[in-house]
């Protein structure tokens, strides 16, 4: 009952709080549609989908895409209005990093990573040697991606990009990626009604999209085509040879759990502030056992992906590539964690304990626009807590002498309703 009454009057403040703070973007938001479908998509095929279909589909003939299959791919295609939905949709709560680990690195996933990295040992072995990526991260990567090849995605992916070339939102982007989609199948690497993935075009084991596959996709089984749909070698070395081209340096992990001495200046905490190992010992830092760090030339960063009462973490070169894949740092610690729990290395150890209650896309929205009043500069009111939104709450946090550790908390929130109006 207590929580019951205490989540009644935070929403209760947060309404209060939108109307007042969110007004002036509300009001200017009223004149753009950016996020309003194209006519096509609402339901029927018009003129104006049919136009732009013919300019499109002359455009890509000039891109040396041939009739053939152009009449494969887009004779009779229309834009799909589910596509549209699920571009539209954002969860109403943002995951904090211990849901977000919980859900990805599992009991099931690590035991069947296991079984897969010896089942598949002398495929990974070899494309290790060849390429300087490790089994247990590919194993991870695509256990994080399709579940081991279980969900690659049931969309014809033609009709997907089309779709949201089509669509306002983000035309550009996806036009490239349709073009590229084209060229696959111009090469004959699969057949059109084969070229299936997610909604947004992601393909296959690996879920590349079309201009990843056009750069990086490897025929490691020599028949001709790059095949990441049905063929796990060339799937695994595609992989493995967009790791290595961003940078991929074999004898190093991807980072590591570690111990912040008391005291610590949470400023430091971040990707940003990247530093040689041994300056890290020299502040105090250890591993998650209390030993010293390792002794290399090796440098690392510090990053607390639930805030100053969750997990630390010093991540190296490889977390930054890993970053090139998905740029979520979550996800990026996820793909570290479970390869290493694939080969054995315990679960994280510290900071379970951590508050760890979701804020909702509108509380996170609260946040940016307090941040914004205030004079700090968080970005786009959007609800999504990215680099400058994190960056405006560690100079807020400093300001007000609270730990500074960037992380849109309940409780940050709470303070910033607290405040004064003329703050």
């Amino acid at each position: 009952m207590v929580m019951r009454i205490a989540n009644r009057c935070r929403w209760t403040a947060l309404a209060a709080a939108l109307v007042v703070v969110l007004a002036p973007w509300l009001v200017h938001a009223r004149g753009q549609d950016a996020t309003k479908p194209s006519a096509a998509i609402d339901g029927t095929v018009d003129h104006a989908f049919r136009d732009w279909l013919a300019a499109l589909r002359e455009e890509a003939h000039g891109k040396g895409i041939s009739e053939t299959t152009l009449d494969a791919t887009l004779s009779d295609i229309t834009p799909i209005r589910r596509i549209i939905t699920l571009d539209r949709q954002q969860p109403e709560f943002a995951q904090t990093f211990w849901s977000y680990l919980h859900n990805r690195v599992n009991d099931h996933r690590i035991e069947r990573g296991r079984k897969l990295l010896t089942e598949h040992g002398p495929l990974l072995a070899e494309i290790h040697a060849q390429y300087g990526v490790p089994p247990r991260y590919l194993v991870s990567f695509w256990g994080l991606e399709t579940n081991f090849g279980a969900y690659t995605g049931g969309f014809r992916v033609i009709d997907a990009l089309v779709t949201l070339a089509y669509d306002r939102r983000r035309a550009s982007f996806f036009r490239i990626q349709l073009f590229d989609a084209l060229q696959i199948i111009e090469e004959g690497h699969v057949p059109p009604k084969k070229m299936t993935g997610s909604w947004a075009g992601a393909m296959g084991h690996m879920q590349f999209m079309p201009s990843t596959f056009i750069g990086y996709a490897v025929d490691h089984t020599g028949d001709g085509r790059k095949d990441i749909w049905r063929s796990l070698p060339d799937a695994f070395a595609s992989a493995a040879n967009y790791l290595a081209s961003m940078g991929w340096r074999p004898q190093e992990r991807w980072g590591r759990e570690v111990r912040l001495p008391e005291g610590f200046d949470l400023s430091q905490a971040t990707l940003k502030q990247q530093k040689p190992l041994k300056w890290w010992s020299s502040m105090g830092v250890r591993r998650v056992n209390g030993q010293a760090l390792p002794r290399t030339d090796m440098q690392g960063a510090i990053i607390l992906p639930q805030g100053h009462g969750g997990p630390a973490f010093l991540v190296y070169e490889n977390f930054r590539v890993i970053l090139h894949w998905n740029r979520s740092v979550n996800y990026a610690i996820a793909v570290g964690h479970l390869a290493d729990r694939i080969v054995g290395l315990p679960p994280l150890s510290s900071g379970r304990e951590a508050a760890h209650e979701p804020l909702s896309r509108d509380e996170i929205k609260t946040i940016q626009a307090y941040l914004k009043r205030s004079g700090f500069n968080a970005g786009a009111i959007d609800g999504v807590p990215g680099p400058r939104t994190k960056a405006a709450i560690r100079a807020f946090q400093q300001k007000h002498r609270l730990p500074p550790d960037g992380y849109p908390s309940p409780s940050l929130l709470q303070f910033l309703l607290a405040l004064p109006a003329t703050q």
